[in-house]
């Protein structure tokens, strides 16, 4: 399906530390895979395929809907100005890795067959001196507690590896392998293709909080346990979750929202990555619609102010020394967008702002270099009326001031109040 605006606040902290660690000096290379391979509805391999229920509703084969949410993905990755990875990784196209990985883990004797499929073992797992479920709070993820019981599963913490097919019913996405016609477990993609293009050992895995339960503890398990080696990432990055209103986000809620959503009630996509920038990527972020515009309000004005100075000279030390210490510090870019606004008010002249700040938007990305003030032609019978209303503001007259609003609006002109005061756009 789409991804939801939560879904995007994810996406934008890989994009953040990925701009960040370059802006340090480092190089990065940087990898995401892109599900397009159908996966059980239940962490316990069990339930629907989501990409054949996705297929039903919408009268369409498997891969014609895995294609055309991967293409949607890909080009809203642009619209918030999210830095491409090197590659997009398919999971279909690296099904032969994914058998392949599952042969080492079978080799190493942490795997074993039933009905349903091939499964890792993680009682054997853990007699071999390791630890499962470290990034998890252990308790989520004993017998019972989170997963179902598979009878036929000597642990109830074991999971899929590869599922067969079942018995007399023709998969749009299945294929062959030395265990039986099948599909890949929800995991092993993840480690076969990272270790694939990034090597057995990765700097860095991000990904929403939601997957330290069960996802990322079982992708460390199945990669150490068919390399031997440890850790399989050093480092983990998790963002928390967004919320709506206070509340949790859910499709049956009907506040699931989208950027599709987001761009029909006028928003600018880039507002939204503002909007994300106000919050610690560690801790929730709650959206409403009136915070939203209160990022688009602080994006317009900080464009229009970088795009009003003169060209850049050199930058302010300063600010840039600050900034780089809040980066650092975990990525705190709340911190971060309180140093721009100190900058943008502070006593340095602007040409001397305009090249701190562009220098500070290859982290942010906010695209400051790219926009460009129009310069619009104010008639008398228009300047008159802002006249008027400025006046009626002044005077807290507000009901006669939105009524010349709207004239003006007829007149072909949007205003809009900010703190520095109105600001006028063509319409």
């Amino acid at each position: 399906d789409y991804p939801t605006i939560g879904n995007w606040r994810t996406y934008t902290l890989s994009d953040l530390l990925y701009r960040a660690l370059t802006y340090l000096g480092y190089t990065v290379d940087y990898v995401m895979n892109l599900t397009d391979v159908g996966h059980l509805t239940s962490d316990a391999d069990s339930g629907e395929d989501k990409l054949e229920k996705g297929a039903r509703r919408e009268g369409k084969t498997a891969w014609e809907v895995a294609k055309f949410y991967a293409d949607d993905f890909i080009e809203n990755f642009a619209k918030l100005n999210l830095s491409k990875p090197k590659l997009f990784s398919q999971a279909t196209e690296h099904i032969k890795e994914q058998i392949e990985l599952v042969g080492k883990i079978e080799k190493a004797g942490f795997a074993y067959r039933i009905d349903d499929g091939i499964y890792f073992d993680v009682s054997a797992y853990e007699k071999a001196g390791n630890t499962y479920g470290e990034l998890s709070n252990l308790e989520e993820i004993k017998a019972g507690a989170r997963v179902e019981v598979n009878p036929q599963k000597k642990d109830p913490r074991d999971f899929a590896l590869w599922k067969f097919s079942p018995v007399g019913v023709k998969r749009d996405m299945e294929w062959e392998s030395p265990w039986g016609v099948g599909f890949p477990g929800w995991h092993i993609e993840c480690s076969a293709m990272s270790m694939k293009y990034l090597g057995e050992q990765l700097d860095i895995h991000a990904g929403g909080e939601d997957l330290k339960s069960t996802h990322h503890p079982n992708e460390i398990a199945q990669s150490e346990a068919a390399t031997g080696k440890k850790p399989f990432s050093k480092y983990w990055v998790h963002g928390a979750f967004l919320t709506v209103d206070g509340g949790k986000m859910g499709k049956s809620l009907g506040n699931a929202f989208r950027l599709q959503d987001i761009e029909k009630r006028g928003f600018d996509p880039l507002a939204l990555r503002y909007f994300f920038l106000t919050g610690h990527y560690r801790k929730p972020l709650n959206f409403t619609w009136e915070a939203l515009e209160g990022a688009q309000t602080a994006l317009n004005r900080l464009r229009t102010q970088v795009a009003e100075w003169a060209e850049p000279e050199i930058g302010c030390a300063e600010y840039e020394a600050k900034f780089k210490a809040a980066i650092e510090d975990d990525l705190n870019l709340p911190e971060a967008l309180a140093i721009v606004w100190d900058l943008v008010k502070s006593d340095y002249p602007g040409r001397a702002k305009k090249a701190s700040l562009l220098k500070f938007d290859e982290v942010l990305g906010l695209g400051l270099a790219q926009y460009r003030v129009e310069k619009i032609v104010i008639t008398a019978e228009a300047h008159e009326l802002l006249k008027k209303r400025e006046q009626l503001r002044a005077e807290k007259r507000f009901a006669e001031a939105d009524e010349l609003r709207k004239q003006l609006e007829v007149l072909g002109y949007q205003v809009r109040d900010e703190v520095g005061g109105a600001v006028v756009e063509k319409v």
